[in-house]
């Protein structure tokens, strides 16, 4: 897990640095395998089936949200409402339910995290 920086509620700074690729963030976002973020969200995916309506829908979060208010809700939502069922994704202490592949790693690499970022920031309409 790359440290990072909460302010407010957003997380200002790209994680360790890295500049997102808003292709891979939605591969990543798409993949039921990966983020699994059609589980509880809509994204403006029409040919995607089976989204979820349990979360917000995710079209035009980039006109509602910075950044770095995404970035946080991506790391770990908690820390924005404390009653939230969205796991996080690139946090570990804490965490004592989850997948045995992923114990003691994040979900998403610090990378992974930023091209997210730049898929969902992407995302105006």
């Amino acid at each position: 897990m790359v440290p990072f920086a909460v302010a407010g509620d957003a997380i200002p700074e790209p994680l360790g640095g890295h500049r997102g690729d808003p292709q891979r963030g939605r591969l990543i976002a798409l993949d039921r395998e990966v983020a699994n973020c059609l589980a509880c969200h809509r994204v403006p995916e029409p040919a995607e089936r089976f989204q979820g309506e349990l979360g917000p829908d995710l079209a035009g979060v980039g006109r509602r949200l910075t950044e770095g208010q995404i970035r946080l809700r991506i790391v770990d939502q908690s820390r924005v409402n404390p009653r939230t069922i969205m796991p996080p994704y690139h946090r570990v202490d804490g965490l004592r339910r989850g997948a045995e592949k992923l114990r003691g790693r994040p979900a998403l690499a610090a990378a992974e995290v930023e091209d997210a970022v730049d898929y969902l920031a992407s995302l105006r309409e």
